[in-house]
């Protein structure tokens, strides 16, 4: 007993990384399964999305959903435990890319099928695994600005999915959009809400799950849920290459979904970056181009196991944050149990059962936090003294008019729509571009954003020398600046701040440390200079 207490502390010993540390092998299971429960609604969803678009029964959509739990534990492996040239040897828990569903969606609606899809899915990947070490050199054009504007459009285009869910699944169906199909949505949507608010962390944090368990054991009580057929296809099964068929492509399709792996890039170089600073190693361009690698390389067997493109789940990397297990190892234990349930299509089956009402208000949470961590990284974005703002603004309109308005592109040749119709492919293209037009090949004329109309704030200061110029010279004045009883007002209404020389340094100096990032923030320099 006392051996077994003592090996942790060994380990840490003589682990060179904090992720290498090795846990005893039951305790790494146990904190393995935590991964995995943490992502099993994430992993889920998106086989049920993409079942339920392609017209499947229960049985095809079991077949979805232990592909996608056997190929992300074989993902999750690859990328915690790592082989040479592959994988970023971080605790980083990897499963199906919600970044994709709403451009494989579009792809259906082309009346293809699933071949198709999984014909897409593998082609951009094989490309993407060529690419991905020359990502690493240019992820400087997905700032936040991006990744933020591309991952809140993922979830407010699931949103449909959801209130879909809500409704009942089937538009044919003659209760769909009943009062009591919405009644069990809404239902759910409160076991959710009250679960979270329960301080015990291991409630609080399954709460979605927890809440699909109790809707559906109160649908099943009153008869509205059919288990019947979930041992249809055993309780152990491999799963079968290509069980829908061989695969099919299309280069508007592929296009499509190479955009969506140029997302997951994104993605994955975030959630790369962010769990090295949780576990304080070291990440440079070498470890991010062998998880890029790790992914795509998933990502292209995917299609083999019917199973759709892979990347790391960022809810995973907080949970390394609030538990402080750093070890890697305890992620592969996880990779493992995913494998596991990959192997029993039991567990498909049950999934596949449960009441499409019951899922919609899990999803109404499930993809709102999907925004709200698209939200949470635009708001660290710096909007002062520059066009991020409008960028976001048309970003995220691109992304939600084929959401709002499915027939947009309809007039559009095919390979257009195919691509375009994608709220996810719209963004993406429209944040990127712009961003290159805004901060990076402009961004030596500082007179397109001092003159912008678009600009969110002034984040000026005139030095007195340069005022009495100015004011005999209107026409050099930034557009919307007046002169007002011998001072420069800007468009705001706002005093432009005359200051030193001294000041003028010391207000520079501290706009480039992030510490005067508006007006006010300059003003309050000013008078530490005044002092």
């Amino acid at each position: 007993m006392s051996t077994s207490k003592q090996a942790p502390k060994d380990s840490r010993a003589e682990a060179a990384r904090p992720e290498d540390e090795r846990l005893p092998v039951g305790t790494s299971f146990a904190y393995g399964l935590q991964h995995v429960l943490t992502m099993y609604g994430g992993i889920i969803a998106v086989p049920l999305i993409i079942g339920k678009a392609a017209g499947l029964d229960g049985a095809g959509i079991s077949v979805l959903i232990a592909s996608c739990l056997f190929v992300g534990g074989l993902a999750t492996i690859l990328q915690s435990f790592g082989v040479p040239f592959f994988g970023s040897q971080l605790p980083l828990v990897q499963g199906v890319s919600f970044a994709g569903v709403a451009t494989m969606t579009s792809i259906l609606a082309g009346g293809e099928g699933l071949p198709e899809v999984f014909g897409a899915v593998l082609v951009a990947s094989v490309i993407g695994l060529i690419v991905a070490p020359g990502f690493a050199l240019i992820v400087k054009f997905f700032p936040p600005v991006v990744t933020g504007t591309v991952i809140t459009t993922i979830g407010l285009s699931l949103m449909p999915v959801a209130a879909g869910w809500a409704m009942g699944g089937n538009a044919e169906a003659p209760d769909y959009g009943s009062g009591r199909n919405i009644l069990i949505a809404v239902g759910t949507l409160a076991v959710v809400l009250i679960l979270s608010r329960i301080p015990v962390a291991a409630i609080s944090r399954l709460s979605i799950l927890l809440a699909i368990v109790v809707g559906t054991v109160i649908c099943l009580i009153f008869g509205w849920a059919d288990f019947s057929h979930v041992l249809d296809r055993g309780i152990f099964a491999f799963p079968e290459p290509f069980a829908f068929g061989m695969p099919t492509f299309s280069a508007a399709a592929i296009i499509s979904m190479f955009i969506v792996i140029i997302v997951t890039f994104a993605e994955t170089t975030a959630d790369i970056i962010a769990v090295g600073e949780i576990v304080k190693t070291k990440v440079d361009s070498k470890r991010i181009s062998n998880g890029l690698r790790a992914d795509m390389l998933s990502s292209a067997v995917s299609p083999i196991f019917n199973s759709f493109t892979q990347s790391a789940f960022a809810q995973n990397v907080g949970l390394v944050a609030i538990t402080g297990v750093k070890s890697r190892f305890v992620v592969t234990a996880g990779g493992v149990i995913l494998v596991v349930l990959g192997l029993l299509p039991v567990m498909g089956g049950v999934v596949a059962a449960i009441p499409s009402p019951v899922l919609g208000g899990a999803g109404i949470v499930l993809f709102g936090t999907v925004a709200a961590s698209g939200i949470r990284t635009l708001s660290k974005v710096e909007y002062e003294g520059n066009l991020n703002m409008i960028l976001v603004a048309v970003s995220l309109a691109f992304g939600i008019i084929p959401v709002v308005q499915p027939d947009f592109y309809n007039s559009f040749p095919s390979w257009v729509g195919i691509i375009l119709h994608s709220g996810i492919s719209s963004a993406t293209l429209m944040a990127v571009l712009l961003n290159l037009v805004f901060n990076h090949i402009g961004v030596k004329n500082k007179d397109r954003t001092e003159r912008s109309v678009f600009v969110a704030g002034t984040g000026r200061v005139i030095r007195r020398d340069e005022l009495e110029r100015l004011i005999n010279h209107e026409a050099l004045l930034a557009e919307g600046d007046t002169v007002k009883d011998g001072k420069i007002v800007d468009c705001n209404g706002e005093e432009v701040p005359v200051v030193s020389e001294q000041q003028h340094e010391k207000v520079v100096e501290a706009i480039k440390k992030g510490e005067a990032q508006t007006q006010d923030d300059i003003r309050r320099v000013i008078r530490e200079t005044e002092d």
